[in-house]
């Protein structure tokens, strides 16, 4: 086995960082805000998941590299008009959404840089990604300033409560989303992804 403390990696014997390979895969949230002059901005972030269900509530955490001055878009404007969209990224869309992630001035919408098509959300301000097989409405419930690395830039975990779902009926078989038909993306260590292709069930003991 090799063991290795995160603070000190022998970077001869790992010279890339694993950690991120092994906590996968993630699920990637394609998160479209509005800042408070209603520009439109959005990222994709692998540091996402749903971590309740009762509410349903969603986070996802955003933080940078050393060369990093500013804090993300995502965040601040989740924070400051209390909204965010999950737009859920299909094997379809898998580009649009890497290349959703350039660090860009905030003056710049994604959505026109990309070419993306956009659709009106129901009960926040900001859209929602047109062609995504899903999207999760949300309000921001509280935004966490989490510990960072030396040298690295601000780190936040923005919680958010899902109060509006759409799904694209193409997606529903007898009553259940079938990620097969849309097969989600989701990110794996260093430049790799994965598509969602192989499901199995389980039972679960009482």
């Amino acid at each position: 086995m090799i063991f290795y403390e995160p603070a000190t990696r022998d970077r001869r014997l790992l010279p890339h960082d694993p950690f991120k390979a092994l906590v996968a895969p993630r699920p990637i949230g394609w998160i479209s805000t509005v800042n408070a002059e209603g520009r439109a901005n959005l990222a994709p972030f692998s540091f996402f998941n749903a971590v309740a269900s009762e509410p349903p509530m969603v986070m996802y955490c955003t933080g940078g590299a050393a060369s990093a001055d500013r804090v993300k878009d995502s965040q601040r404007n989740a924070q400051a008009t209390g909204e965010f969209v999950v737009n859920i990224v299909p094997f379809a869309l898998k580009e649009a959404m890497s290349d959703t992630s350039a660090t860009l001035p905030p003056e710049i919408d994604e959505f026109e840089k990309v070419g993306l098509a956009r659709l009106p959300s129901r009960l926040v301000r900001p859209p929602r990604v047109a062609g995504a097989p899903a999207h999760l409405e949300c309000r921001t419930e509280r935004v966490l300033s989490l510990p960072t690395m030396p040298g690295t830039a601000p780190n936040f975990m923005t919680i958010g409560f899902v109060v509006g779902v759409h799904i694209d009926p193409s997606c529903i078989v007898e009553g259940r989303v079938d990620v097969r038909r849309y097969r989600p993306v989701a990110r794996l260590g260093y430049f790799d992804y994965t598509a969602v292709d192989d499901v199995f069930a389980m039972t679960m003991p009482p």
